[in-house]
């Protein structure tokens, strides 16, 4: 082989080795550097698992609480206008959105064979009551037996009643308003043949208007005859009437638990129909312990609440009761004095440190 080739191979092989030398070292010192790194990375630091926190502390609030239901305006009385007997409308008087008094005739249907009716049998009384008076002369004189005489007088007495009954008929054809009140719009036209299914017009009558609403079987105990609740009727005034409970269904319905209450309207004008906000006074005299609903952790079986003791995060167990839109009743679970956590909650562990940044009000944490 040629020197110089030779030498060059042995050049080139010194450098390579120096090369992986150099690499080798640097590759040393990457590693090192590396593990230092990682080894720092898990390093913790004072106070790192300390979950700030703000609470409360609990103290004896009074209840006071306003439930609200929906209800609906009806009117004093309300009576649809129909007619008893079918036939052809001779007589029409709507007149529509006016007061009407009592026992005006508002329809009438055509009876001309009731009419025709009822005179045929009152000239058949004439004529029987002829007969009964003859007959009555002849029986005091033995003239005629007994029994002539009482089929005349029965004669008469079955005409009577034949009439009295026509008379009932006719008085069916005549549709007459059941009470004073406002009527309402025509729904048939004069001429056209009605049935005791076809409505001529509807009356309400627009004083001492009502309130129906329901009430969840839980608080039953709020309403009572003769007490009064709050009614809203127009949404954006946002002004309350007071209405006096008159009446209560004794029964609650089985499909949806609540029980109808009617109450009447002391004041304000609305029309039969109307949606309304009914608020019931569901305070109370007792004192209990208040929370914002946010503090509340809820579970499959239980609901919790997250307390400050000794530094560390507690778990209890609670009861609510009452409910409002920002606050729940706590009735067991928590005692006056307690530190109960309002914010940080999800991060809190049972037996974890924490570390309470503020205490805050009841109205401060709700929002």
């Amino acid at each position: 082989m040629n020197p110089i080739i030779r030498k060059s191979a042995l050049t080139d092989i010194l450098r390579c080795k120096k090369s992986f030398s150099s690499l080798f070292i640097t590759g040393t010192l990457f590693i090192a550097l590396g593990c230092g790194e990682k080894k720092n990375t898990f390093q913790q630091k004072p106070g790192g698992n300390t979950t700030i926190v703000d609470v409360i502390i609990a103290k004896s609030e009074k209840v006071n609480d306003k439930v609200e239901v929906n209800g609906t305006i009806v009117a004093n009385e309300f009576a649809e206008l129909r007619p008893e007997v079918s036939g052809l409308l001779t007589f029409l008087d709507v007149p529509e959105g006016t007061t009407v008094k009592k026992g005006t005739v508002i329809a009438r249907i055509n009876s001309a064979d009731l009419t025709a009716q009822l005179n045929k049998s009152k000239i058949l009384l004439e004529l029987a009551e002829t007969t009964e008076k003859r007959l009555n002369q002849l029986v005091k004189i033995n003239g005629i037996n007994q029994a002539d005489y009482d089929l005349a007088a029965n004669q008469v007495n079955s005409l009577k009643a034949d009439m009295a009954y026509t008379q009932t008929l006719i008085d069916k054809t005549v549709v007459r308003a059941p009470f004073t009140g406002v009527i309402g719009l025509r729904k048939v036209s004069a001429g056209a043949f009605v049935t005791p299914s076809s409505i001529i017009a509807t009356m309400q009558q627009l004083s001492d208007l009502r309130v129906d609403f329901t009430v969840p079987e839980v608080y039953q105990k709020y309403v009572s005859k003769g007490g009064n609740v709050e009614v809203l009727l127009d949404q954006s005034s946002g002004q309350k009437q007071t209405a006096r409970i008159i009446a209560i269904e004794p029964q609650v319905n089985q499909t949806t638990r609540n029980i109808t209450v009617r109450a009447v309207l002391n004041s304000g004008s609305t029309s039969p129909g109307s949606f309304a906000k009914v608020y019931l006074d569901a305070s109370t005299e007792k004192n209990s312990i208040m929370i914002p609903t946010n503090s509340i952790i809820p579970e499959a079986q239980s609901k919790k609440a997250v307390t400050v003791k000794g530094g560390k995060a507690v778990f209890v167990t609670v009861e609510t009761g009452d409910r409002k839109e920002d606050f729940v009743e706590v009735t067991k679970g928590l005692s006056i004095g307690d530190s109960v956590v309002v914010s940080g909650v999800l991060f809190a562990r049972p037996g974890a440190p924490v570390k309470v940044r503020s205490v805050r009000s009841l109205k401060v944490a709700s929002n």
